[in-house]
């Protein structure tokens, strides 16, 4: 078969479309022939050299994919060959075959095709599982989403929506805050000229953010506190912004806050806080959402795999609008 390869570490011209060995399904595995992978800003840090993989996951970059299962391990219950999946990947996304546990697969509804698919499964288990299953946003509650534009960010929207909270999110430009707008959002916040800590203290019917949810890291951490509602949780999912900042512990006290900081790849493949159990409960509760189009898929792109480079480099240029995808077949 054939996978991207990095020739080394460095830009989107380190990768190469090459031959490498076939896959076999392993133990509670199954085999998928792949049809298109999605792209996430982990994938550049890999091809950096900064975000390498778990111990025992691919080395080929690619945290998602979608295809048809070709092949089906031992102790597999729940699938057959031929059905139309979408994964939750540690690694390996970017090749024709992809090797998965099966307690990380999502079924394809009939609705949605096979390229949009491979959009999903990051986007959805990362805001569930930090939003919903840590959160506990529900009805009523206001959700902070910094980068509203990006695949995480046009996901959670809906989700928030659909769960009857009220959207703010920040951007950096009206092209993307009115997306958001389209989307379900209601406070919208330019980042280059308006204060998002204003703006949710300022929101009808709320007193700050219950729930804040951060790619940026150190740079927004003093504002997000003081853009917390009483009893608010502030969810770090990134670090765009940077690794290191300063945490006002009296500001965190005085409004019993909570600051929770969470990623998705090196979770372990069983247990309470595993990605099996993320993807259970995605499939059980929000993929219902996603069957009867409450809840859509934002592909701002799709470019064939061997246009990988040109992929990352749109992605890293910070003019998309929710996801990337590259078409494998």
């Amino acid at each position: 078969m054939r996978a991207i390869t990095l020739t080394e570490f460095g830009g989107p011209d380190v990768m190469a479309w090459t031959e490498v060995p076939s896959l076999r399904p392993g133990h509670g595995e199954v085999l998928i022939d792949t049809v298109a992978a999605g792209v996430n800003r982990a994938d550049l840090l890999q091809r950096q050299g900064h975000y390498p993989p778990p111990p025992g996951a691919s080395d080929v970059i690619g945290l998602e994919c979608s295809g048809v299962i070709s092949e089906i391990g031992d102790g597999v219950t729940g699938w057959q060959v031929g059905d139309r999946v979408c994964a939750l990947l540690s690694g390996g996304g970017y090749a024709e075959e992809v090797v998965a546990p099966a307690t990380q697969l999502l079924p394809v509804p009939e609705s949605l095709d096979l390229y949009a698919a491979a959009s999903l499964p990051e986007v959805a288990c990362t805001v569930w599982s930090n939003v919903v299953m840590n959160g506990g946003l529900h009805s009523g509650q206001l959700l902070l989403v910094h980068g509203g534009g990006s695949g995480i960010g046009t996901h959670a929207i809906q989700v928030a929506v659909a769960r009857g909270a009220t959207v703010a999110v920040t951007a950096g430009s009206e092209f993307k805050l009115d997306r958001c707008r389209e989307l379900g959002a209601s406070i919208l916040v330019d980042y280059h000229n308006d204060d998002f800590v204003e703006a949710v203290r300022n929101a009808p019917n709320h007193k700050g953010a219950d729930i804040i949810l951060d790619n940026m890291g150190a740079k927004y951490l003093s504002r997000n506190v003081d853009a917390l509602a009483n009893d608010g949780r502030l969810i770090v999912i990134g670090m765009q912004g940077g690794m290191k900042g300063e945490l006002e512990l009296g500001k965190l006290l005085m409004k019993r806050g909570t600051v929770h900081a969470a990623s998705l790849r090196g979770r372990p493949a069983t247990g309470r806080s595993s990605k099996a159990a993320i993807v259970a409960d995605v499939r059980e509760h929000l993929w219902p959402l996603v069957a009867d189009g409450t809840v859509r898929p934002v592909v701002h792109a799709e470019l064939p795999i061997t246009d990988a480079a040109q992929a990352h480099g749109l992605l890293d240029s910070a003019e998309t609008v929710g996801k990337v995808v590259l078409r494998i077949r």
